[in-house]
């Protein structure tokens, strides 16, 4: 089975959603790049976004590769908290050329993408999560133009409780 994606600009509640489709017994995959960050930040030479984003891309990408070989192993789908076409987008906002390597890497996944949009009441700025609100919502919309791009279906997953996102997911499966 191809992994799915759950996805959407930074204060969306992906990573809680996730959390409820694995207590629901699917298997989830941790957002790479928030990991990433916490590791790189305790180096002296480390590797971030916001100092030197295309190396950052690159240890992104090695990471969400073996992700999704992973996820592609089960007997049932499997969810990721952002993916390699994540990756695109950032590049693009970050004013960096998306190279090849990256398109050709972006497929390999379920074709229909489950987007969550920022939500200005849970949105907090953190050590991993530097952005603001309002550039949150250009990163969302972004991420939206490059998975399109990339032929993915786009589904928008509705506000709600968290058992209530979960739901309308599986039920578009």
């Amino acid at each position: 089975m191809q992994p799915i994606i759950i996805t959407g600009g930074p204060g969306a509640g992906k990573t809680t959603l996730l959390k409820a489709l694995s207590r629901k017994g699917y298997l989830t995959f941790p957002e790479v790049s928030r990991t990433l960050i916490q590791q790189q930040a305790s180096l002296d030479s480390g590797v971030l976004p916001w100092t030197n984003l295309p190396a950052f891309a690159e240890l992104c990408l090695e990471v969400m590769s073996e992700q999704r070989r992973l996820a592609k192993k089960g007997a049932m789908p499997a969810f990721v908290d952002r993916a390699i076409p994540d990756i695109c987008a950032y590049l693009t906002v970050g004013g960096e050329t998306v190279s090849q390597h990256y398109l050709d890497a972006a497929a390999g996944y379920a074709s229909r993408v489950f987007f969550c949009a920022p939500h200005e009441a849970i949105y907090q700025k953190d050590d991993e999560r530097p952005h603001s609100f309002i550039e949150a919502q250009a990163i969302h919309e972004q991420l939206i133009m490059t998975y399109e791009a990339l032929n993915y279906e786009v589904m928008q997953v509705p506000w709600g409780s968290v058992e209530q996102r979960a739901c309308w997911i599986l039920a578009r499966l």
